[in-house]
């Protein structure tokens, strides 16, 4: 699915032979349209001096979405749209300070074709609290997270290149990921030469004070290579915009060498990247720790300005330290946030569950705060944390219980592994599989986006279990440990009964004409789940059939 570059040919054709269509595509692909601008030095700064933008107008009146530019070297400047609906979209403006970009390709327009791509992530409205994402088609993806905060530098400890394809880290990230979060600079492990930013002499600096002064080399070479071939296989490229570690990468919110404003970093990375459909956006990694520290208000005040700038739904969140999970303070703030981002380590499958529904629960506060949830640090294997593998399938397991979701990493030391510097393997990173398999399970059986934490219709179960509901339709109960004659007391009609051990990477039917009162016991594992979804009709097949997913190990009842 290389749908970006075959686009930016198309466009780059047709505005060679000057046609009035400029490009066509599918719908929810990424268009990339050339302009040519005022011819820029290194040391300027455009990304702050320069305002552009084009509004593009469907043929039936909407929408009319406004999509910011961006420099990219020389006199060179693009705009990146992703069409939402098929038909004629025109480039009804072409607004600029400068002379040279005002008006040019007004008039033009490019041709959406239909197609079956995703689109956007969006909260889904219709899930119970809106605890799940929904994409632009209606579909729904389960989300399990990995993390390589500065793999785009090439680098790690003892300044050694790490000898990483940053487009091949990718794929394999997404055989067994649904989101990757990554910084877009070098953070802890630089690259010697080639830096995020300039400074005002026009040389590379990592100093994101100069934020305001993005290098076009740095985004074009590496954070386009992550974002575009994220977007080829479907990953979320999760965009970290300052920080995680280090005073350099955290500055670019501080942006000292622009008077304290960071608007113009702010619409750069929404202006090159907010049109990708797998973008999502952390505006600062435990933004209430680390030097330089920011306070709630300010969080929220960068939230809204570039909210500004983004032309999509696309995903928006801050990072914060774990205690406490989210600030109570953002509830009195405006609205800017569309998620919650937590950070809490955990082995458990009930306290994993319970985290993420607290904080969408908000014990503290007058109301439920009713937006998704993901524990963004939720389980680190490795000896850094010392979570094995059977610690981080646990929690991640909870965390689905909890109705939310969950990322992890690979952590053999402090600031040491793949979370920081890439270079995935899943060999090393054993509990990847497991994850890729739990992930699936959910997409292939469970209506999860209907679902929410309950454990109304069990009893005799244990304290290790938690469960998820679409009353009168489905059930889940998850537990992570042995416990003998759980009884579910289903409402009417026949039900289908399915276990999944994550660990063991096992699925077998139990019943398919399961009613009433139904006792069943949980053998020893410690990620067990257990489903129950009304059948539409009642013709029964022999219980005890083995499911096993593609690429998961036969059961060892086959």
């Amino acid at each position: 699915m290389r749908l970006f570059a075959c686009l930016s040919i198309l466009a780059a054709v047709a505005a060679s032979a000057g046609a009035g269509e400029v490009a066509r595509g599918p719908v929810h692909a990424v268009t990339e349209l050339s302009f040519r601008g005022p011819a820029l030095a290194p040391a300027g700064s455009p990304a702050r001096d320069i305002e552009f933008h084009v509004r593009f107008r469907h043929a039936g009146g909407a929408p009319d979405l406004a999509v910011h530019g961006f420099w990219d070297g020389g006199s060179d400047f693009k705009v990146r749209f992703t069409p939402t609906r098929p038909g004629r979209w025109t480039l009804s403006e072409v607004r600029s300070n400068r002379r040279e970009l005002a008006g040019q390709r007004q008039g033009d327009y490019l041709t959406a074709l239909p197609s079956r791509l995703p689109g956007f992530w969006m909260p889904d409205p219709a899930s119970p609290g809106r605890r799940w994402y929904v994409r632009s088609d209606g579909s729904h993806q389960y989300i399990i997270g990995n993390t390589h905060y500065s793999f785009l530098s090439g680098y790690r400890d003892g300044g050694q290149p790490t000898g990483n394809d940053i487009a091949r880290d990718i794929a394999r990230n997404a055989e067994y990921f649904k989101k990757l979060r990554f910084t877009l600079h070098g953070d802890r492990y630089p690259h010697p030469q080639e830096k995020p930013f300039l400074d005002l002499g026009g040389r590379p600096t990592d100093n994101g004070d100069f934020s305001h002064r993005p290098n076009p080399q740095w985004f074009r070479e590496r954070a386009d290579v992550a974002v575009r071939t994220a977007f080829e296989h479907d990953l979320i490229a999760d965009l970290i915009l300052a920080g995680p570690d280090v005073e350099d990468s955290r500055a670019t919110l501080r942006a000292a060498a622009n008077g304290g404003d960071p608007t113009p970093w702010l619409r750069y990375v929404a202006a090159r990247y907010a049109s990708f459909p797998n973008v999502w956006i952390c505006l600062l990694n435990e933004y209430d720790i680390r030097v330089p520290v920011f306070t709630p208000a300010e969080a929220a005040r960068f939230g809204q300005i570039i909210r500004r700038f983004l032309p999509y739904p696309t995903p928006l969140s801050v990072h914060p330290s774990s205690k406490p999970l989210w600030n109570r303070e953002f509830d009195g703030l405006p609205e800017w946030a569309d998620h919650h981002i937590i950070q809490r380590k955990i082995r458990e499958v009930p306290i994993a569950a319970d985290v993420i529904d607290s904080v969408w629960r908000n014990a503290e506060g007058s109301a439920p705060r009713q937006r998704p949830t993901i524990n963004d640090e939720l389980s680190y294997q490795g000896e850094g944390d010392r979570h094995g593998e059977s610690d981080t399938i646990e929690a991640h397991t909870g965390a689905f219980l909890g109705g939310g979701y969950g990322t992890t990493g690979w952590k053999t030391g402090n600031k040491l592994g793949h979370y920081f510097w890439g270079k995935f393997d899943p060999a090393e990173h054993s509990a990847a599989d497991n994850l890729k398999f739990l992930r699936e399970t959910i997409d292939r059986h469970m209506s999860f986006w209907k679902m929410t934490p309950d454990l109304g219709i069990f009893s005799n179960q244990d304290a290790g279990c938690r469960g998820l509901a679409w009353p009168g339709e489905e059930y889940v109960l998850g537990t992570n440990r042995a416990h003998q004659g759980v009884i579910a007391q289903l409402p009417p009609g026949q039900w289908t009964v399915q276990r999944h051990d994550i660990v063991a990477m096992q699925s077998v039917t139990l019943s398919e004409t399961a009613s009433g009162r139904f006792v069943f016991d949980a053998p020893a594992s410690r990620a067990l789940l257990f489903h129950f979804r009304k059948r539409a009709d009642a013709t029964p097949s022999s219980p005890g059939k083995p499911l096993r997913s593609p690429g998961a190990p036969p059961s060892s009842r086959e």
